[in-house]
């Protein structure tokens, strides 16, 4: 078993007992993102730039590590509204290319700091 905590500068720290993400043999679990910034100031009110706030998030998370989206096999996200699911979606493409990684979209009833989205992924080395 080869478990190590990936960690970065990049994308804010942890706001609770837990690592931005742990790289366990050849898999690498990104906690969930919200969306601030990696000093801590929190975007809220455009729904477009949480999202984006929180890929540069993973993306940061990821790079530490060597990888890119490219390698993302799940993605896990939270939403308090559903009806923003077309709007992540356009965004979400973006990021993705084919074959999409495999995805679950769910709508929650509160996030931490009372955010609207929060993204969490599994990727591949």
């Amino acid at each position: 078993m080869s478990k190590k905590e990936i960690k970065t500068e990049k994308a804010p720290e942890a706001i609770g007992p837990y690592s931005q993400a742990i790289s366990y043999n050849n898999l690498v679990f990104a906690s969930g993102q919200i969306p601030l910034t990696a000093d801590g100031v929190l975007i809220e009110g455009n729904f477009e730039k949480e999202v984006r706030q929180i890929f540069s998030n993973l993306k940061a998370v990821l790079k530490e590590e060597g990888l890119d989206f490219s390698n993302v096999l799940m993605v896990n996200v939270y939403l308090t509204d559903m009806n923003l699911f077309s709007e992540l979606n356009k965004i979400y493409d973006e990021y993705f290319t084919p074959p999409y990684p495999a995805r679950a979209v769910v709508e929650v009833a509160k996030l931490p700091k009372n955010v609207r989205v929060e993204i969490s992924l599994i990727a591949g080395k």
